[in-house]
């Protein structure tokens, strides 16, 4: 009989197998000091664009300041208990009935964390009877609620809508020959690595052709996108015909918690039933008041999305006016992409920054085909021209040397933090 530990320790897995020499500087890194447009890493200053605080809510003294009465009036143990034996209060109810109004839904249930809500709301939903159907760049919650479905499930190629109505051909052929279930489609507001929106128009306007429910994941669209800041489907005209809205606090309101709006039956359906809140401590009442007050700046303060948006085009012309390849990103998530190996990539992470002092996310194989190098920049309100044109002049020198081959090399660098 083998051993399970044994078996794990003789794979520790694509990027695990880099731990020894990447712990500290390419993975688990560490940005300390206030967060912010700039940070020090490794004790260097950095201008950092790899958080998601994209309203610069994080450090805005108005939520500084409920973050800290809340703590102070309630404790971080308050309320104790699951929130349906004993950890409901006034506050989580007005924050959800708040959101609900936001997002233009009837009702809305909080949930602990943005990952554990989504495998938990698919779980919810889905019997072993019924069928999804989801785009292939579905976020890793998503696809890891999709292998707990003990059900049928259809992928379709990303934003591709003539494979999506193959897919759901199929799965409607495939519910009507099993004689029972349903059809769930999910998809995303905005695709966190391209950028791009999900085709939420598209799709939603197919619902008078097939019969299926939608499920949106709008992580990176809610707070961003839409005249009030609603999301994706406010801005592409749809949030009506969006059966489940979903979003995290960990972007735009830089928190922790999430939430899904809908029909108030349903929501109530998913509120008493949906298990991982049904036998998880309640979400500390700090952070209950401390997203009162970020969902409050996000209604009262049109002018965080505005300052976002600027920034973003900034740098996004910026990047296209200097030849760079910055996809299809119709967000303010914005991707680079060129070309290189695993080594090359890390010396130019390591240049910029080292001696360009930026710092930014890298995505390499096997997250990607080989040959591929995706630097994913994060704009956010409270980042200045001058680290936009600092980026700019960084990123034109390294990609000189990248094109002239400066960065080629035979391993990736020990940059481990040694313990």
């Amino acid at each position: 009989m083998a051993d399970i530990f044994d078996r794990l320790l003789k794979n520790y897995g694509p990027i695990g197998q880099y731990r020894e020499r990447a712990h500290g500087y390419f993975a688990f890194p560490k940005l300390e000091g206030e967060i912010g447009s700039r940070m020090k890493f490794r004790g260097k200053d950095v201008i950092v664009w790899s958080l998601n605080n994209y309203l610069g809510l994080a450090n805005h003294p108005e939520v500084r300041k409920a973050d800290a009465e809340g703590a102070q009036q309630f404790g971080l143990a308050s309320p104790m208990g699951a929130r349906m034996m004993s950890g409901n209060t006034n506050y989580h109810e007005q924050l959800e009935a708040e959101l609900a109004a936001f997002v233009s839904k009837e009702d809305a249930v909080l949930l602990n964390y943005g990952y554990q809500g989504m495998v938990s709301i698919i779980d919810v939903l889905c019997s072993r009877h019924d069928v999804i159907v989801y785009d292939a760049e579905c976020h890793a919650c998503i696809i890891d609620g999709l292998r707990l479905h003990a059900g049928h499930r259809f992928v379709f190629k990303h934003n591709n809508l003539e494979d999506f109505e193959k897919q759901m051909q199929r799965a409607t052929a495939y519910v009507e020959k099993q004689g029972q279930g349903g059809i769930l489609v999910i998809t995303e507001g905005v695709f966190g690595m391209a950028g791009d929106q999900g085709k939420l128009k598209e799709i939603a306007n197919l619902k008078s052709k097939y019969n299926f429910r939608l499920l949106v994941d709008d992580a990176h669209g809610f707070g961003t996108l839409g005249k009030t800041g609603a999301g994706a489907g406010e801005e592409q005209g749809v949030q009506h015909l969006i059966d489940l809205y979903f979003s995290t606090f960990a972007k735009s309101m830089a928190s922790i918690g999430a939430f899904v709006a809908g029909e108030r039956k349903i929501i109530d359906y998913i509120r008493y039933n949906i298990r991982s809140q049904i036998f998880a401590k309640s979400l500390p009442m700090p952070l209950v008041i401390g997203n009162l007050k970020r969902l409050e700046l996000l209604r009262t303060r049109p002018e965080l999305k505005d300052k976002l948006w600027e920034n973003a085009l900034k740098l996004q012309n910026g990047l296209k006016e200097r030849g760079f390849d910055i996809g299809k990103t119709d967000s303010v998530v914005t991707p680079v992409y060129m070309k290189g190996g695993v080594e090359e990539a890390t010396a130019m992470i390591m240049d910029l920054r080292e001696n360009y002092r930026i710092f930014c996310s890298i995505v390499v194989y096997p997250v990607i085909p080989k040959g591929h190098i995706i630097y994913r920049l994060i704009p956010t309100a409270v980042h200045t021209d001058e680290d936009i044109r600092i980026t700019l002049e960084a990123f034109t020198a390294a990609k000189e040397k990248l094109d002239a081959g400066a960065y080629k090399t035979n391993a990736i660098p020990d940059m481990a933090e040694k313990k």
